[in-house]
């Protein structure tokens, strides 16, 4: 019993939440909020007494939405201007959609009263042909207007301008060849390349991988970079990847030998007491416990060791005046390293972490190219993350 009266309880309280919510939704006039909250609450149950109060505030969002946006497209038509098509459009669309949310649930009954409750609707659909189709002319004209203009913000705008158009209005006229034109129009188009100050050879393959754009997953809508110049592209932008100095360090082995020592368990042993007698457990069992040693082992290491380190810097170039935009340093690192180790004694003396070693064998050192070409990689993650953090346009 207590059981049913807390739930009971629970959902009177959340439903007391939901009504205040839509209260203060309505007084603030935020009435589709007010409307999506009555709905949400009357879908499961539209007949219960207890949501009474979501029909009601359902009513009377609906008439004040319906008022205020058919008073909103009347001053936007009076004003007769071609920026509030869009609105308009819009507007028509919400006093529809509005609608068609409420449909599913009538009629709603107003038990009080002994009445449905009232929502006056309206065939829009005249109005919303004749208001895409003067949208969607205004649209295609101003774009037209716009691709004149031979500027690059412009031809962006065009593009959103003319994928919006194609939305609401799709196939409208020659609006596809129109939005390729101002892609390609408004694209920044990058020419990548290296240059090496460093008295090193850079490998062909680390050449190839820096400049292998597809790989980085750089491009976007209006970014596109080229490692090689393209026929009919004339490409606002240059980056220039410059090593300025390529370090490789000597191969190199060091030795030391070493001696560990601690105690380990070695089996079990019974437990005595101190006058040597075996200590017994409630079964007259003996009592065993680790049966702990001293343990020695010596051990010879070898540590092969070779590092590189590339020095680069990655200008930006406007192409059109020939100017530095910026410059961005970089410095990465890799390092070979190979340890392994031989023993004569117990080996348990050893950390257990350091078992490894034991296992390993010497290796081939990396040649110098192949060092070269490893650094390679977390220079291209660098350059990767200066192109996705600074951009070329500044706007």
């Amino acid at each position: 019993m207590k059981k049913i009266t807390f739930l009971i309880a629970f959902f009177t309280l959340i439903t007391s939440c939901g009504v205040k919510q839509a209260k203060n939704n309505l007084t603030s006039g935020n009435y589709d909020a007010t409307i999506d909250i009555a709905i949400s609450n009357l879908r499961s149950n539209k007949d219960k007494k207890g949501n009474q109060d979501y029909v009601y505030l359902l009513e009377e969002a609906f008439a004040k939405a319906k008022e205020r946006d058919l008073n909103t497209i009347t001053f936007l038509t009076k004003e007769n201007n071609p920026s509030n098509l869009e609105k308009i459009f819009n507007t028509y669309m919400a006093l529809n959609d509005r609608q068609e949310k409420i449909k599913p649930l009538l009629p709603l009954k107003l038990l009080n009263e002994g009445r449905n409750a009232i929502f006056p609707f309206d065939n829009y659909n005249d109005q919303i042909i004749s208001s895409k189709n003067a949208l969607s002319a205004y649209l295609y004209t101003n774009a037209k207007s716009l691709m004149l203009t031979k500027n690059k913000m412009n031809y962006r705008r065009v593009y959103d301008d003319l994928a919006y158009l194609d939305k609401i209005n799709p196939n409208y006229k020659d609006v596809g060849k129109m939005m390729d034109e101002a892609q390609f129009k408004g694209t920044d188009f990058v020419i990548v390349y290296t240059k090496n100050a460093s008295n090193m050879i850079i490998p062909a393959q680390l050449q190839n991988d820096l400049l292998d754009f597809k790989s980085y997953k750089l491009n976007d809508k209006w970014t596109v970079f080229h490692s090689a110049k393209q026929k009919d592209i004339n490409y606002d932008y240059g980056m220039l990847i410059n090593f300025i100095s390529i370090l490789v360090s000597p191969e190199q082995i060091k030795e030391r030998e070493f001696i560990k020592e601690r105690q380990v368990v070695d089996g079990q042993k019974k437990q005595v007491d101190a006058n040597g007698n075996v200590v017994l457990d409630r079964q007259g069992k003996p009592i065993m416990i680790d049966n702990l040693v001293n343990a020695t082992v010596k051990i010879y290491e070898v540590r092969q060791f070779k590092s590189c380190q590339i020095t680069a810097k990655v200008d930006y170039v406007d192409n059109k005046t020939n100017q530095s935009l910026d410059s961005f340093p970089i410095t990465s690192d890799f390092v070979f390293e190979n340890i392994y180790s031989t023993y004569k004694g117990d080996r348990r003396a050893a950390d257990t972490n350091y078992y490894a070693y034991f296992d390993k064998k010497v290796v081939p050192f990396p040649t110098s190219e192949q060092m070269v070409y490893d650094t390679g990689e977390d220079l291209k993650a660098k350059i990767n993350s200066i192109i996705t953090r600074n951009q070329f346009r500044k706007q």
